[in-house]
């Protein structure tokens, strides 16, 4: 089959960029507050979820980057690195909420963000496995998702957490 993610590259190489860029600015945000941040519970576990869903749009930028490779190939990166990615970032958003009785708000707030950052990839390597190619539209919902739920995670460690 012939390569899938050509008429992409522009997107991954600026996605790339974006997100390391990002996640360097997040260790600074932790690096600022990191008493606040490690004195409170589940925030040490929320800043890690956060530079792992920016992590992971770089690493399904490089992904996409192999030159050459069918749409099939990609979908197989992309499983194996979307199925280790949802459970590592599921378990840390879970540890992330607070012991004890929280509003439900609080429950969604934590938990829904990431999951547009680990679910469309699912779905796109699953569809690019099959060689369709319309599953780098899923791979960019979910890149746009993950940066997103970073984004204002970063706010909250940041920002939020000096209120």
């Amino acid at each position: 089959m012939e390569p899938v993610a050509a008429e992409w590259s522009d997107l991954f190489v600026a996605a790339a960029g974006a997100s390391a860029a990002l996640a360097g600015l997040v260790f600074v945000a932790v690096s600022i507050n990191i008493g606040p941040i490690v004195e409170t519970p589940g925030l040490p576990d929320r800043a890690l979820l956060t530079l792992l869903l920016l992590l992971g749009v770089l690493i399904v930028s490089l992904f996409g980057l192999i030159p050459g490779q069918s749409a099939e190939s990609l979908g197989l990166e992309l499983l194996v690195q979307s199925a280790i990615w949802a459970v590592a970032v599921g378990a840390f958003a879970v540890r992330s909420l607070p012991s004890g009785r929280i509003p439900a708000g609080w429950y969604a707030a934590r938990l829904v963000p990431p999951l547009f950052g680990t679910v469309p990839y699912l779905v796109g390597s699953i569809l690019l496995v099959s060689g369709d190619a319309s599953g780098l539209d899923w791979v960019f919902a979910g890149m746009i998702g993950a940066l997103i739920a970073a984004v204002m995670n970063a706010w909250v460690l940041l920002v939020e957490i000096l209120r």
